[in-house]
């Protein structure tokens, strides 16, 4: 028998704040960032997704955008600890998810993604959810999305 598990991001305004401040840092001090490190920019925000459960199954992506707007959305390998290491290019898996609403779309049109991505990058989440509790991803929001706008979770099927 399955079970259904939706998952919501919740964003991580503390980590967020930390990684802001790391720019903020070095621009006052006037040094370039480490090599292969990734520097959060202004339209970029941490979410975590905690896995109650290790067996997983994907099965769809909900993303709300209530006008139009792109969102993309980069899961990290990284596990992170108090000390907080810098985020590494090499840190970002892919594919990333991509969702969008165009300004031509009705009001109630289905967000757009690019599916095989969107389904692929779904099935790595749940692979990695085998041996993880917490996940972090980079949410980059363009086009007029912003954290306060976007409503975005990830359903999974749970074999009990």
């Amino acid at each position: 028998m399955s079970t259904v598990l939706e998952l919501s991001f919740r964003p991580d305004t503390q980590l967020t704040e930390v990684m802001r401040l790391r720019v903020q840092s070095l621009q006052q001090r006037g040094q370039k960032r480490q090599d292969g490190e990734h520097l959060l920019r202004p339209n970029e925000a941490v979410y975590r997704l905690d896995f109650s459960k290790q067996s997983l199954r994907f099965s769809q992506w909900t993303v709300q955008l209530p006008q139009p707007g792109r969102i993309t959305i980069t899961a990290t390998s990284q596990l992170w600890t108090p000390d907080l290491t810098h985020l590494m290019t090499r840190q970002l898996l892919e594919p990333a998810g991509v969702f969008w609403k165009s300004k031509d779309d009705t009001s109630d049109a289905p967000i757009q993604c690019y599916e095989a991505d969107a389904h692929e990058f779904g099935e790595r989440v749940a692979e990695l959810a085998k041996v993880r509790k917490v996940m972090y991803f980079l949410f980059a929001f363009a086009e007029g999305c912003s954290p306060e706008t976007v409503d975005c979770s990830i359903t999974f099927t749970v074999d009990s």
